[in-house]
C-alpha cells in the first residue's frame, strides 16, 4: 500500500518592496443638478438614445387632413395662396382621401366650395340634402369606410354676405342662426357624417345640436366643437380656397369670433360647449395660440383639436420656396409644438406629407 505524499507546507515570502499608491484626488463636495455631474448632453449624443429618450412622438394617427371638394368637370384645382394645395373633385377626393387612409391619417375635414349661384342671404343651400357637402359625405363614406369623415356646421360657404350667422341690418342674428345651424347639422347627419363640427361661434349651438342629433336617433354622432375659434387674420387663403373672401369682402367676424387678446375668455367658451355636451374641443388658429391649447387641455381633459390653419401653412410654405426653412424638417417640427402643448389631434394641410414622411422613418 501506497503512502500518500505528506502536504507541503506554505511558504510565505515577503512582498516586493513598492511605492505606496498615489491618493486619488479629493472630489468636490457633490451638488445635484450641477456640472460636472450633471450633463444633459449625454442623452443626445446617438440617435437611438435620443429616439429612446422623447418626450413626445408624431403619428400619422394624430393627424386630420382638412380638402376642399368642388362641383364640375375639373379633378383638381389649384389653390393660388395654398401651395400645393388643390380643391378636389368628388371622385379625385376619394382617391385621395384612400391614399391618406392607407398612410394611417384617421379622418378628413371637408370644406365645399360652393357655388356663387347657389349662396343666399339665408344659406338655404346649407340644409339641402344633396348640397355638395352632403354628397362628397356619402361618397366617401361608401368608398373608404374606414376613414372619418368630419364636416363644419357653418353658414359662411353658403351665405352671399360671407358670414357665418344670418344677418339683419348689419348684425349677426344669433338665435335664428341656431336653427339654421340645426338643419344644417342634421342634413349632415343623414348623409352619414362622423362628427359634425360647429365652426360659427354662435351661443348656444352645441346644446342645440346635440338635443337634435339625439331627438332623430344619431347618438352616435360626435360633435367637434369649435370652441377656442378667434378672430384671426390667419384665415385669409382659406376663404379665397373655398371662395367666402369675395362675399365678406370688407366686413369682419370680430362680433362673434373671440378677440386674440383675450385667453381666459377661451376657457369659459369652453366650459359651455362641455356643458352643452361637446366630444372634442378645438383651439383655432395654432401657432399663436399653442399657450389656449395647453390651458384647454389641462383644463378639461377633454380632447382637444388644434387647427394648424391656412395662413400658418402659407407662411410656411412661402419661407420654404425661397429657400429660408428645411422642408422636411420645419414641417414636422411645427406639428411636434402642437403635440408638446397637449393637442390630441391635429388639423393640418401638410397631412398626408408628414404622413408619408413618417412612415418612411
Amino acid at each position: 500500500m501506497t503512502d500518500r505524499a505528506a502536504p507541503r507546507k506554505a511558504v510565505l515570502r515577503p512582498l516586493p518592496s513598492a511605492e505606496p499608491p498615489a491618493p486619488l484626488p479629493t472630489p468636490e463636495p457633490f451638488q445635484p443638478g450641477q456640472f460636472p455631474q450633471t450633463r444633459m448632453r449625454r442623452n443626445r449624443r446617438t440617435g437611438w438614445l435620443r429616439a429612446l429618450v422623447a418626450e413626445h412622438r408624431l403619428h400619422a394617427s394624430d393627424l386630420i387632413w382638412p380638402v376642399f371638394v368642388l362641383d364640375g368637370d375639373k379633378a383638381r384645382e389649384a389653390v393660388p395662396s395654398m401651395p400645393g394645395v388643390d380643391r378636389l373633385s368628388i371622385p379625385a377626393l376619394i382617391d385621395a382621401v384612400g391614399h391618406a387612409g392607407e398612410l394611417g391619417i384617421p379622418a378628413v375635414a371637408l370644406f365645399p366650395v360652393v357655388p356663387p349661384a347657389l349662396k343666399s342671404a339665408q344659406a338655404e343651400e346649407a340644409w339641402n340634402p344633396d348640397n355638395l357637402a352632403n354628397r362628397a359625405i356619402r361618397a366617401l363614406k361608401e368608398a373608404v369606410p374606414k376613414v372619418g369623415v368630419i364636416c363644419d356646421v357653418a353658414l359662411d360657404p353658403y351665405t352671399s354676405h360671407g358670414h357665418d350667422g344670418l344677418l339683419e341690418d348689419d348684425e349677426i342674428l344669433n338665435d335664428a342662426t341656431l336653427d339654421v345651424l340645426v338643419r344644417q347639422a342634421l342634413a349632415q347627419a343623414e348623409a352619414g357624417v362622423d362628427v359634425v363640427a360647429p365652426s360659427d361661434m354662435m351661443d348656444g349651438r352645441i346644446g342645440r345640436i346635440r338635443q337634435a342629433l339625439d331627438a332623430r336617433g344619431y347618438q352616435n354622432t360626435a360633435i367637434l366643437a369649435y370652441a377656442a375659434k378667434y378672430a384671426s387674420a390667419f384665415y385669409g387663403p382659406f376663404r379665397d380656397a373655398v371662395g367666402s373672401k369675395t362675399n365678406l369682402g370688407s366686413g369682419d367676424k370680430r362680433t362673434y369670433q373671440m378677440d386674440p387678446a383675450n385667453g381666459d375668455e377661451a376657457l369659459r367658451e369652453c366650459a359651455l360647449d362641455v356643458a352643452e355636451g361637446a366630444d372634442m374641443l378645438m383651439v383655432k388658429p395654432g401657432m399663436p395660440y399653442l399657450d389656449l391649447v395647453w390651458r384647454v387641455k389641462q383644463a378639461f381633459s377633454l380632447p382637444t383639436f388644434v387647427y394648424q390653419v391656412s395662413g400658418e401653412y402659407a407662411m410656411l410654405m412661402a419661407a420654404i420656396e425661397r429657400g429660408w426653412l428645411d422642408r422636411d424638417r420645419v414641417l414636422v417640427e411645427s406639428l411636434m409644438g402642437f403635440k408638446r402643448a397637449g393637442a390630441d389631434a391635429i388639423l393640418t394641410y401638410t397631412a398626408v406629407e408628414v404622413a408619408e414622411r413618417l412612415k418612411k422613418g
